[in-house]
């Protein structure tokens, strides 16, 4: 099966290229229709209210790839934000200026039948279903275009690395904490059959309540399922994260030791796995 990868414009620099969602075959539709009815089902009762509803609310739907200008447009009345297509993974410069300007960079390619289950690269349906949704949010909405103003800073800085982790632990492998429960708002996760299961009921990995500084100083593997997830309560925990000057901050991670995936600390506090219940408790 061919992908539907193309080259950027000649003479652009922010990667933007045309969706092209007329050369999407029925077998690209197919593969987005098995992986939407599979994460949706399993996804009841494990997913943040705050996803479940932006995904309602941007009527994301099983039946084909959708079409970014109309997910834009119902995007940009709700927050300001719209969506760009682009054919892959973007420089880091490129990926920042898009998000401080409220453009989520989606890529238009969607992956093979033999990579059902794991791809290196994000494909079309880990960024529309596993992204898009949560921008419906506006505490959401603006933390993420508050990320990219600070990796623009950052980048400059020198200390990207730290602000990466950040975005590792919150954006992509994200959890939230309501009600007593924990429910994934991640969207490594939402797009993950494994993790979606593994990060709410497994008992091996640590789930630590959410502290920018802890966050910024634990590394991440991105070959494996997470041996460490961090727990917010509410999404004005991440934007508080970022509304202030981070140069003092990196000064501080500067003198301290980093900490692997799977390392504790005597200032974590701790969540347990959620007990497995019906889902239809939850829904």
């Amino acid at each position: 099966m061919a992908e539907t990868r193309e080259n950027p414009t000649p003479g652009r620099d922010d990667h933007v290229i045309a969706q092209g969602w007329s050369r999407y075959t029925g077998e690209h539709h197919a593969i987005w229709r098995a992986l939407f009815e599979r994460q949706s089902r399993l996804l009841v009762g494990r997913a943040s209210r705050q996803f479940l509803g932006g995904l309602e609310g941007l009527g994301v739907a099983a039946e084909a790839i959708p079409e970014f200008e109309r997910l834009s447009d119902i995007l940009e009345a709700a927050t300001g934000w719209r969506i760009v297509a682009v054919p892959g993974l973007v420089p880091d410069d490129v990926f920042f200026r898009h998000l401080a300007g409220r453009r989520f960079p989606a890529t238009n390619w969607i992956r093979k039948p033999e990579q059902m289950d794991y791809i290196q690269e994000p494909d079309v349906f880990h960024d529309v279903f596993g992204h898009v949704p949560l921008l419906m949010n506006p505490a959401f909405a603006d933390y993420m275009a508050a990320y990219g103003k600070a990796g623009l800073a950052a980048d400059a800085q020198g200390e990207l690395h730290y602000l990466a982790r950040l975005y590792w632990y919150t954006v992509e492998f994200g959890l939230m904490r309501s009600s007593g429960r924990l429910f994934i708002y991640g969207s490594g996760i939402v797009s993950s059959r494994a993790e979606s299961v593994y990060c709410l009921e497994s008992p091996i990995p640590a789930r630590v309540a959410f502290d920018p500084m802890r966050v910024m100083r634990t590394a991440y593997k991105i070959d494996d399922l997470q041996a460490i997830y961090f727990v917010i309560e509410r999404f004005e925990d991440l934007f508080r994260a970022l509304d202030r000057d981070l140069a003092p901050c990196y000064a501080a991670l500067g003198g301290k030791a980093e900490l692997e995936p799977g390392r504790l600390i005597a200032t974590d506090r701790l969540f347990g796995p959620n007990v497995t219940i019906d889902a239809k408790e939850v829904a």
